[in-house]
């Protein structure tokens, strides 16, 4: 059967784009979902809209050039052969910061289904300094046929603000072919990262952006210090980069045992996760984590603050154990208890693969896919 050719458009960030992000790393996962799902997957567009300032004449600017992009694009569709057409067009994370421009348009000059994956709209801020992206996304979502939500929260606001939209979940996912089968030796990890192999391996990996990513720091930071001195001893290995890197290293401060071993790629992060005891993060304002997925997959159990959608991809209890959010004390007492049980760390471990196996692998999510977008057609 021949593959069904697909427009695929991130406007946030292009899955091309040279900064690693959850962001990026959706987008290309939805793409190889896609892909596997059937069809024959073309990106649209680099055209990047995001306007983090909220700047009125630049959101105008973006809007005006989006929609010379559109017309370029419908009329290069139009000169194709119909059977290599688009048939879908599928947007991937749509909000007022980043609207789709090029979409709608172009799926209404093609007559073809518009599709949104991780959608979110804010009403709040039609009178604000985005009132230009918000009308965008709103004239965006009145336009799609469906709307794939990764956060249970989203579809809950959604269907609130939208009650006639075709909703779906699509449960954050992992392809699960990229993992590393065979674990290093854990002795071998020590002597390249200069860490100790005798104590227990405590690890995170986020971005060091402003706002919510720097203050998850800070909580750890602090649950960290507060930790009564005990013969249980451990590691912090940070793994990330970014704008705040000083900052957060000054939160750690006077801790001796954190190590700050910068961005890595996967074939250096996959197996420091996968013998690792436990994976720490606050997660404030988090809407679920990819590299929380990638902890479990490597059969590292979580310790995380119970915000956004985290609890929809952790066991709670069996894979993870749930922080009040942002709690410094409630992260402190969970993580002291976990600290002096290892045979829980070792039974959330272990439960870990078999949740992202079951709930949460690239193979489950282009069914959905399938399923969901076949009847569009």
């Amino acid at each position: 059967m021949s593959r069904i050719p697909l427009a695929f458009y991130a406007p946030l960030k292009s899955p091309n784009h040279p900064n690693p992000s959850g962001d990026r790393h959706i987008a290309r996962l939805l793409i190889k979902a896609l892909g596997e799902a059937g069809f024959d997957v073309k990106l649209a567009s680099e055209y990047r809209t995001r306007d983090g300032s909220g700047n009125k004449k630049y959101q105008q600017r973006l809007e005006s050039v989006g929609k010379r992009w559109a017309e370029r694009l419908i009329r290069r569709y139009l000169s194709m052969p119909f059977q290599h057409r688009p048939k879908i067009w599928f947007t991937y994370h749509l909000y007022h910061k980043a609207p789709d421009w090029l979409g709608p348009k172009v799926a209404d000059a093609l007559n073809i289904p518009y599709v949104v994956a991780e959608a979110s709209y804010a009403p709040k801020q039609l009178n604000g300094p985005w009132h230009t992206g918000v009308q965008g996304s709103l004239k965006a979502l009145e336009k799609a046929s469906a709307v794939f939500c990764l956060n249970p929260i989203d579809k809950h606001c959604l269907s609130e603000q939208f009650p006639t939209l075709p909703i779906h979940m699509l449960a954050p996912f992992l392809d699960l072919n990229q993992l590393p089968l065979t674990p290093l030796p854990k002795q071998l990890l020590a002597r390249r990262w200069n860490l100790k192999s005798n104590q227990k391996w405590l690890i995170t990996v986020a971005m060091m952006r402003p706002g919510d990513k720097t203050e998850s720091y800070r909580i750890l930071a602090e649950s960290l210090k507060r930790l009564r001195p005990s013969p249980q001893q451990w590691q912090m290995l940070i793994i990330g980069d970014g704008l705040t890197r000083k900052e957060v290293e000054g939160y750690f401060t006077p801790l001796t045992d954190v190590h700050f071993l910068g961005q890595l790629q996967p074939n250096e992060l996959l197996p420091l996760l996968r013998v690792s005891d436990l994976y720490l993060w606050p997660a404030v304002n988090e809407a679920f984590g990819l590299s929380l997925l990638e902890a479990q997959a490597t059969g590292t159990g979580i310790l995380a603050g119970n915000e956004g959608g985290v609890s929809s991809i952790v066991s709670e209890g069996i894979t993870a154990e749930l922080a009040k959010p942002r709690s410094v004390s409630d992260f402190t007492a969970k993580l002291e208890t976990l600290l002096s049980n290892p045979a829980q760390l070792k039974l959330m471990g272990l439960a870990a693969r078999d949740h992202i196996l079951q709930h949460h692998d690239l193979t489950a999510a282009a069914k959905t896919l399938k399923q969901r977008l076949t009847p569009l057609l």
